[in-house]
């Protein structure tokens, strides 16, 4: 036998079988879709670039920082304040209040210190201010409206302040008289120095609850109300009304200000509808199962101080 007959054949493999074939060639089309991926990508990186430059520029413009503004020194002076409130400020104070000099530019201001001056006024509760270029700066602001008004000692004499539902005392610019006059004074309230100005007052928002429900639920005792006492406030939970015609209600911290004022609504019009006397004092701070006491003028003024005994303290139960 040969050596050729005794050698297996090689097991043949597909690898083996010469190719002859060639790779095909890409298309046209193919070629176009791998350049326009190709600049696709290369377009969203620059974007990218430009996008973040921008965010810098804005941040420098927003910060106010003026040496990185380029061309600061060649723009346009300011030439217009544009203000934009919820309130009864006006162009003249904020010219004033910003106080900007003449040839300013909007590359030269510092907007955080534009912004502290605005908020220096208590009637201010929030200020926002944007460069609008070339030459116009924008405020916009929220304004804190008055609940009452209050009286203290200044240099130059008594001076006039409002106290707003957040506590905050203000000089208030731009009201109208008649809304001034229709805020019933701040009694029983000791005022603390902060800054310009003063701290605010502790335990105001219940107290503009309660002038804020009188106002529009009860209009017709709210316009006779005079003076509103926090002396028992803080250490008794109790606020005093001193109306025209002597009468004095206490309003107690602890129920709802317009079951209260419900109550004395009804009970001011059973007394009248009962000829009784006219009423001096009313306590509501009371639980209403315990009654509401009602204390009674003296029927002759006359003789009301030489017999302080004819003032009768009434519990009233209303239905």
């Amino acid at each position: 036998m040969s050596r050729a007959a005794e050698t297996p054949p090689t097991a043949r493999h597909w690898r083996n079988i010469p190719q002859q074939v060639r790779p095909r060639a890409m298309s046209a089309e193919g070629r176009l879709r791998l350049v326009l991926t190709a600049l696709r990508w290369t377009g969203g990186a620059v974007a990218l670039l430009l996008a973040g430059w921008g965010a810098w520029q804005a941040a420098a413009v927003w910060r106010g920082d003026a040496a990185a503004l380029r061309d600061g020194a060649e723009a346009p002076p300011l030439r217009q304040l544009v203000l934009k409130t919820d309130g009864v400020l006006d162009q003249p104070w904020l010219a004033r209040t910003l106080a900007l000099p003449a040839g300013t530019t909007l590359a030269q201001l510092n907007l955080a210190d534009l912004r502290a001056r605005v908020l220096t006024s208590g009637q201010v509760h929030e200020a926002t201010i944007s460069r609008d270029f070339p030459a116009t700066l924008t405020v916009r602001i929220t304004e804190r409206s008055p609940v009452a008004r209050l009286r203290v000692a200044g240099a130059r004499g008594p001076l006039s302040l409002v106290v707003a539902s957040d506590g905050t005392v203000y000089e208030g610019v731009g009201y109208l008289p008649a809304l001034l006059d229709s805020l019933p004074w701040l009694d029983g309230i000791r005022l603390a120095r902060r800054g310009p100005g003063f701290a605010p007052i502790a335990g105001m928002r219940r107290v503009a609850d309660l002038l804020t429900r009188a106002r529009f639920d009860a209009a017709a005792l709210y316009q006779t109300w005079q003076v509103v006492s926090l002396a028992r406030f803080a250490s008794d939970g109790e606020i005093e009304v001193r109306a025209r015609g002597g009468l004095k209600v206490t309003f107690g911290t602890q129920e709802d200000f317009f079951r209260q004022l419900a109550r004395l609504d009804l009970l001011l019009d059973t007394a009248r509808a009962r000829g009784a006397p006219p009423i001096a004092a009313v306590d509501l701070s009371l639980p209403r199962q315990a009654g509401v006491p009602v204390t009674f003028a003296s029927a002759d003024p006359v003789e009301a101080p030489a017999r302080p005994a004819q003032a009768a303290l009434a519990h009233f139960y209303p239905n």
